[in-house]
Formats: C-alpha cells, sequence, structure tokens
C-alpha cells in the first residue's frame, strides 16, 4: 500500500510518499478499513519535527490521527461492522496509508450526508471538542465558552457543539478575519489578540456582564494562563488542550482558589484503548446525530492529494488555514 512516511526529522520537505508493507489480516476484535481520506492535524506536524513519537504500537514513520474509508476486513470477535460498511474513526498513528487497522470501538459510522474528505475532517477534531466541553468541563445549557483558536478544527468543532447544547460561543484567534469567518458557525462575539492573551480579559467580562466565562477550552498553551484565570467566572473551568504556545507556565494559586477553579489537562493520542473506546462511544451517541441531522458540520480548508503532502504540511505550519486540512487516497 501506499503511505505518508517520514525519512528522518525535519521539515515539509521530509516527508514521501512510500510503499509500505500492507497491515496484515486483523484478529479478534480488529478491523482493516481501506482509507479513503485522512485528516491532518498539528500532532502530524510535531511528529515529523521530532517532538511527538507515536505511542509503542503504532507506526512511528507514517502519521495520521484520522481517517475515513470502508471496513475490508474483520476478526472473528467484531460484532458491530460489515464489509464494506462506511466508518471514521481515531487511531495513534498510520492513517495516512492505504489500510489502517483498529479495535471496532474506535470506529463510527458515516452519516450518509458526508462524503470522503468532509468524513475525514470529522473524529480527531469532534471528539476532541466533544470530550473536552461536555466530559472534562460539563458544560451545560445557559453557560458560557471561550475556545482559544477558533478558527482551527477544533475550535470549529467546540463553537458548533456549544451552540447545539445552548451554551453561548465566544473565541479568541490571533488575526480577525478567522474570527469573522467563525461566527457563521454559532461564535457569538470574538477578540483578535495578535501576540497579547490579556487583549481577552475586559471583553469576556463585557460580554458576559462582569461574570466571567463557565467555561475556558485551551488550544494555544501556556502564554494564555494567566489571562484565562483572570477571564474566567467563579467556579469557572479551564481545559488545557493545544501547547503550540509553550508548555510551562507560573499559576496563581491565590486566585484559583478564591475562585474556586478546576483546571484540567487533556490528550487524546495517548489514552488507552478502553479509554478512547468510551469517547468514541459518546461521540457516536451524541455527535454523529447531529451530523446527520445537519446541525453541526465539518469545516474543510483545503483538500490534497496524498502526493501533495508536503504543501499540506506547509499550510498547516503556516497557520494559514481555517478549520481542517484533508488528504484523499
Amino acid at each position: 500500500m501506499r503511505a505518508v512516511t517520514i525519512a528522518t526529522s525535519g521539515g515539509p520537505e521530509v516527508l514521501e510518499i512510500c510503499e509500505v508493507e500492507t497491515p496484515p489480516r486483523p484478529a479478534a476484535d480488529r478491523v482493516r478499513v481501506r482509507v479513503r481520506a485522512a485528516g491532518l492535524n498539528r500532532a502530524d506536524v510535531l511528529q515529523r519535527r521530532g517532538h511527538y513519537p507515536a505511542p509503542p504500537g503504532f507506526p512511528q514513520k507514517i502519521p495520521g490521527l484520522e481517517f475515513a474509508g470502508e471496513v475490508e476486513a474483520m476478526g472473528d470477535e467484531v460484532r458491530n461492522w460489515k464489509i464494506g460498511q462506511r466508518v471514521f474513526g481515531i487511531t495513534g498513528g498510520g492513517a495516512q496509508a492505504g489500510y489502517v487497522v483498529v479495535p471496532e470501538s474506535h470506529l463510527a459510522e458515516i452519516p450518509a450526508n458526508l462524503d470522503w474528505p468532509e468524513a475525514a475532517a470529522v473524529p480527531e477534531v469532534f471528539i476532541t471538542a466533544h470530550d473536552a466541553l461536555f466530559t472534562r468541563a460539563g458544560l451545560r445549557s445557559g453557560e458560557t465558552m471561550l475556545v482559544h483558536a477558533a478558527g482551527s478544527g477544533v475550535g470549529t468543532a467546540a463553537i458548533q457543539l456549544a451552540r447545539a447544547a445552548g451554551a453561548t460561543a465566544f473565541g479568541t484567534s490571533r488575526t480577525a478575519d478567522k474570527l469573522e469567518r467563525a461566527k457563521s458557525y454559532g461564535l457569538s462575539n470574538a477578540v483578535a489578540v495578535g501576540g497579547n492573551p490579556q487583549a481577552m480579559v475586559a471583553p469576556a467580562m463585557q460580554w458576559t456582564g462582569g461574570r466571567g466565562l463557565n467555561v475556558i477550552i485551551d488550544l494555544v498553551g501556556a502564554a494564555y494562563l494567566e489571562a484565562n484565570l483572570n477571564a474566567l467566572a467563579r467556579q469557572g473551568r479551564l481545559v488545557l488542550v493545544g501547547t503550540t504556545a509553550g508548555v510551562k507556565a507560573t499559576l496563581d494559586l491565590s486566585l484559583t482558589m478564591a475562585k474556586r477553579l478546576t483546571i484540567v489537562g487533556t490528550m487524546l493520542r495517548a489514552r488507552s484503548l478502553e479509554e478512547k473506546a468510551t469517547a468514541t462511544r459518546l461521540f457516536s451517541e451524541q455527535v454523529v446525530p447531529l451530523l446527520a441531522a445537519g446541525t453541526v458540520s465539518p469545516v474543510i480548508d483545503r483538500v490534497y492529494k496524498l502526493e501533495e503532502i508536503r504543501e499540506a504540511h506547509a499550510r498547516l505550519e503556516a497557520n494559514e488555514s481555517f478549520g481542517k486540512i484533508v488528504l484523499v487516497m
């Protein structure tokens, strides 16, 4: 099969399309999926640079955390799928290839209204956003939520899911153009912070009548911690998802204690198989029906052919994309 491979750590030029061995026929509860399209994620960029290796048991040289395709072969313990069924799902690596093998519990059925690129743009970002908003932060109807990097794949998914749940969604980005585009997906208000995270505090207080935000989903990292604490309401919840702006920050314990804040970290890729199965099940039960009804939808920036993988990485790394970048096989 053909696959994206990382020849060595470095820039987009180290990516190659190679013929590699097709995964063997699956056993037990494993399913082999013929991949039709795969999403591109920040984790792929970090893995290419040598900063984020795949978990043990997953291909180290073939990136890819999400995919859409058809069930091609199954182990004898598989009960929920049949040959030819359209599925999408998550994996710890190796999705940017002709075939991928995953546990059956890490798959969900693709709604009929989504084509291959649209389906491939869904799993990683919608599972991450749903898990952060509801499993980790317990977002409720009537509450307020802000997501940093609102124009990203996870950002646009979080905005739509919050709106669907009856919450009010706010956002930040470094530039204003992405925020204007995000308003069509349910963003109530937003602020371009440039290089100053504190620029979001005063607007957040204004939007919430001085109360502060109930939930913040931080896809950026350490540089935003102080501003997050200042902008949260009493008993607010902060979910840390990304670290593009650093991994170390100073935590004001007195403010955290006085506001009775909850700070939660989350990472989907490194979770156990059981935890990923739970997240996928909740996604299948609570998000897939919204996708089928058109209540939420994938946001695609560009679709690239597999041979254009270097161009795809360059666009993502330059922060030019709005929504998801997708590869088609």
